[in-house]
């Protein structure tokens, strides 16, 4: 039951919960870049391992105030029909002894779905999972249809209080990014990008001046699935259906121990919103937007 409980505040805290996530919106959005920056790459200690291989020119948003990390939450153009389905893929740094025992943090089926209705899709990826599936990191990082973004390595805080989740100070931030960037270039993957998503959706200007050496843009969403520990699918496609808007990004997970109807969701989710005009894209195309 406690660690039920306590993989439930990750997954709550990665946006399975309704509303906004705890201590989310209160620093300030970055702007885009325009002219040739506005598909700028990362800086060098970025681009030297984690982003190798990486697309060419993966759009980003300029700093904020005083340097800050900046955050994109949603499409600036919000006329076009696109919408970027995201998925967070958790594992804590501590929960290798439960992944022995049997317990899935992935879903490959999730992804054979994406694949076989053809949707582009960005998955955050934490790098303690890419160290526990490295072949399916690698797989998911080498499909042009998907793009690998991180998610930090550890699955702690980057702001207190958190869900409860353990928090890091500054100089542990950042290595926990390019701890995740190494795993990720470890398994193989290579289609990464220098987008980074709070656990637990959680941030403030300390938590985005600690990420600015990194070079990453915070990617947040507007549209919470509900997806973790949900029990029905078509629950979680009817709240994801009622708050797509033209350039939303929504959230959801790739774990399959905790979420585990979010590919029947998907098969709701995808046909509907075809239906109804939208165009599935990845978070590096929307934020070109």
């Amino acid at each position: 039951m406690a660690a039920a409980a306590a993989l439930g505040a990750v997954l709550t805290g990665c946006g399975g919960g309704a509303g906004a996530p705890q201590g989310a919106g209160q620093a300030r959005m970055g702007t885009p870049a325009s002219g040739p920056a506005a598909a700028s790459t990362p800086s060098a200690s970025a681009s030297a391992s984690p982003q190798a291989g990486a697309p060419a020119r993966v759009p980003t948003l300029a700093p904020g105030p005083n340097g800050l990390t900046p955050v994109f939450e949603r499409a600036r153009q919000r006329t076009e029909k696109t919408v970027a389905l995201t998925f967070d893929a958790d594992m804590t740094s501590d929960q290798g002894p439960r992944a022995a025992s049997g317990e899935r943090f992935d879903n490959p089926e999730l992804i054979a779905t994406l694949r076989r209705l053809k949707v582009p899709a960005t998955v955050f990826m934490t790098g303690r999972w890419a160290e526990e599936y490295p072949d399916q990191a690698k797989a998911i990082g080498t499909d042009p249809g998907f793009e690998i973004a991180n998610h930090s390595y550890s699955h702690h805080a980057f702001k207190s209080p958190c869900y409860g989740l353990p928090a890091l100070d500054a100089p542990a931030a950042r290595a926990d990014v390019d701890r995740a960037f190494a795993a990720f270039k470890k398994a193989g993957a290579v289609n990464t990008v220098p987008y980074f998503r709070f656990p637990g959706g959680c941030y403030d200007d300390r938590a985005l001046r600690a990420l600015a050496p990194a070079k990453v843009t915070a990617v947040q969403w507007d549209v919470v699935s509900g997806d973790a520990f949900a029990k029905d699918p078509d629950a979680v496609a009817e709240q994801v259906l009622a708050g797509v808007k033209p350039g939303s990004v929504v959230v959801m997970h790739c774990t399959r121990s905790a979420a585990p109807v979010t590919e029947q969701a998907v098969e709701k989710i995808v046909p509907e919103l075809r239906k109804r005009g939208y165009r599935f894209v990845k978070v590096s195309e929307l934020m070109g937007k």
